[in-house]
């Protein structure tokens, strides 16, 4: 099969359109249940160029296929939870800019017959962990949520999800180009992070700040997104897309009565079994519902692929970067 392949951990330029061999088996995280796909779109993420450069914390060997997210149809299924010519969207972590590609029924959603598979690509992966970070932060109707790095793919997520939420999403961006994003994505504001954006804050809270933040961001903003918070509000923190892991000082904690919680679904289910069920089961009612609107902003055929990684890593995208596979 053709399959967008890295065989050095040398970032993404590493990467090379080619023949690979065919999924045998079952994906590793599928307990054994084999679950193949022909991939129609796949997503790319954070997690690719981290990957790409050896950094991913739960990473692979070489040589692998880049992709961490598909959408396509099943071919062959060992599990109750889908049937042969399923419409699915999947977190895989690598392998699915291919032809064809092992899902994992945890990781796996099916798509509405309406949803394109580009749409589908850009699904899981983001709304799992929007929706996880609501969960985790216990956000209530009323609330106000500030979202860092809104014009991406986990933040037009959480964008969109406010509203299943009954939140008030605020969005923090910095170019108008992002801020017309975010409006579509469901923002209730928007504000810039290359001016004031603190101030603006806590004029649109009345002055009490925000109940909670998402911030997959990290860096130079984590201490104002902290003072950005109403007396017992939550950080909820998603990941480091800024480059740099940012430290607490904790009497802010202390002070203001604050929490800072982390989110990683995996570790979750080690410890409390059903957590990856109950974030599939959730998004998949909203998906349902027809409450779930991915953004995709970039496609790439495969050819481009690393045009798409580099893009990715030097940030310049909005919302989800998606390679055609079958276009």
């Amino acid at each position: 099969m053709k399959a967008v392949v890295i065989e050095s951990l040398e970032g993404p330029e590493a990467a090379r359109l080619t023949d690979f061999p065919e999924p045998a088996g079952a994906h590793e995280r599928a307990r054994g249940q084999r679950v193949l796909v022909d991939v129609h779109a796949a997503g790319l993420s954070v997690i690719d160029n981290l990957q790409a450069r050896g950094r991913y914390q739960y990473g692979t060997s070489t040589p692998y296929v880049v992709g961490s997210e598909v959408a396509g149809v099943v071919t062959e299924s060992e599990s109750h939870d889908f049937a042969v010519g399923d419409r699915v969207g999947a977190i895989v972590f690598w392998g699915g800019v291919a032809e064809k590609c092992l899902v994992a029924p945890e990781y796996t959603a099916k798509l509405p017959d309406a949803m394109p598979f580009a749409d589908g690509a850009a699904l899981y992966l983001n709304y799992s962990t929007a929706w996880f970070a609501y969960h985790r932060a216990e956000v209530r109707p009323g609330q106000t949520v500030l979202v860092q790095g809104a014009a991406g793919g986990v933040g037009t997520a959480a964008l969109d999800l406010a509203a299943a939420f009954g939140a008030k999403a605020i969005a923090v961006v910095s170019s108008d180009e992002k801020a017309e994003v975010a409006k579509r994505a469901g923002a209730w504001a928007v504000v810039r992070s290359d001016a004031n954006w603190l101030a603006e804050v806590r004029d649109l809270t009345d002055g009490h700040g925000v109940d909670v933040v998402l911030d997959p961001v990290g860096g130079d903003r984590f201490t104002d997104s902290l003072r950005s918070l109403r007396i017992g509000g939550t950080l909820v923190v998603i990941g480091f897309v800024g480059g740099e892991i940012p430290e607490v000082r904790v009497n802010r904690l202390l002070l203001r009565n604050l929490k800072i919680t982390g989110i990683s679904m995996d570790t979750m289910d080690a410890e409390y079994p059903g957590t990856l069920r109950l974030v599939r089961d959730s998004v998949q009612a909203l998906l349902d519902e027809g409450r779930i609107h991915p953004f995709v902003g970039h496609r790439y055929p495969m050819a481009d692929t690393v045009a798409a990684l580099t893009a990715l890593e030097e940030r310049s995208t909005l919302g989800k970067v998606v390679v055609e596979v079958r276009p």
